[in-house]
């Protein structure tokens, strides 16, 4: 059994928090499949702390969600700190995952998301904050993060030590380096190494898992308490069952026919029409699409129709018109999502990596509102 904090995890099972998709309503299609921690998508501390109307907006929960799981990016010590101290008194959340595993140039340009645990004493400030703030209400922290920022600055095991010595409730690994980005293949060996690095606290596996025994090949190679999972779930919620029943020891469910995909995808587009309006949240859906369809045989017209759909009786009615009958097909296995490839260089501050240990908040560090 996975323990973050108070909370007892089963299956060892965590949905990676991902920007512009793990709103309420596509946590809320997940948790229909099977049970795990569901992390909503990453807001940022000084926007959270200004009350910016899309940050507040960003952190809705199901009435029955529970835990309430918060993923925070920040740079500044005291703003993080605040940020905390804000979801405790205001009763936000119930866990909170700190970001430093994100690669965008965004990002990585103010010194946040991988490219932060470079430097070590900003690092443990941030994740001490945190923890401070959180303890009282006894609310976890959890740390995501990355290997490093490119194979010559390599952080995750002194991040993992620190985070641990910090309090931390458990830490995530996605198996890349910032410029990676998300291409080529994830290193499971390095999630093998901290978790001999980290022995107190669990220490979580990311990267390259695209089906239920992909979770239980990472455990068994690497020894980590339990498996992240992102890019797998786009388009495939009912992953989630299938990796419920193989860590129960149980027959995997047979893989959705197409038929059984639209009536998924139609659900998707209901709840995001309650959640924010049919309009937007139709709008919303047309990202998800192609991730359902994928592999299917579906004809260049209607994939265009379907990705301009305006409404849910034409979604439906473009659905019909699909050969609902076609069973589930390999070419839909595997990879899913950006994949991209390597960059040239990991963009950072002036100055990043002269000194790992300096003790510094690049100027207007924080970005300026909710999401990655």
């Amino acid at each position: 059994m996975l323990r973050i904090g108070p909370f007892d995890v089963w299956p060892p099972v965590v949905l990676a928090p991902m920007a512009g998709i793990t709103n309420t309503s596509f946590r809320g299609l997940c948790r229909e499949f099977g049970a795990g921690l569901y992390v909503c998508e990453m807001v940022t501390t000084r926007a959270l702390v200004a009350r910016d109307w899309k940050t507040m907006e960003m952190i809705r929960f199901a009435p029955d969600e529970n835990p309430r799981s918060l993923q925070l990016y920040g740079v500044d010590p005291v703003i993080v700190g605040q940020a905390v101290r804000m979801v405790v008194q205001e009763n936000l959340a119930d866990h909170i995952d700190l970001n430093f595993g994100c690669p965008v140039p965004k990002v990585t340009r103010k010194g946040g998301g991988s490219a932060l645990p470079y430097k070590r004493r900003l690092f443990e400030s941030i994740v001490r904050a945190a923890v401070r703030e959180a303890e009282p209400a006894g609310i976890p922290i959890t740390v995501k993060m990355r290997i490093g920022i490119d194979p010559e600055h390599i952080t995750f095991t002194d991040a993992g030590r620190i985070a641990q010595d910090s309090g931390v409730a458990a830490v995530a690994l996605h198996g890349r380096t910032a410029i990676q980005h998300y291409s080529g293949k994830a290193d499971w060996t390095a999630i093998a190494r901290l978790k001999e690095v980290v022995t107190d606290i669990p220490v979580l596996g990311n990267g390259d898992i695209f089906r239920a025994s992909d979770a239980l090949d990472m455990m068994a190679s690497t020894g980590c308490d339990g498996v992240v999972v992102g890019r797998g779930c786009q388009g495939r919620p009912w992953l989630f069952a299938e990796l419920a029943a193989a860590f129960d020891g149980r027959p995997l469910p047979t893989p959705p026919d197409l038929r059984a995909v639209a009536a998924i995808l139609v659900r998707h587009a209901e709840l995001l029409c309650v959640e924010m309006g049919p309009d937007r949240g139709i709008r919303d859906l047309r990202k998800h699409i192609a991730w359902y369809l994928k592999g299917f045989a579906a004809g260049s017209e209607i994939r265009r129709d379907l990705g301009m759909v305006s409404d849910l009786d034409q979604l439906r009615g473009l659905l019909n018109r699909l050969d609902l009958d076609q069973p589930f097909p390999d070419a839909a296995e595997g990879p899913r999502g950006r994949q991209g490839s390597p960059q040239g260089r990991v963009v950072l501050p002036y100055g990043w990596l002269d000194d790992p240990d300096e003790m510094i908040v690049p100027a207007d560090a924080e970005l300026d509102a909710g999401g990655g």
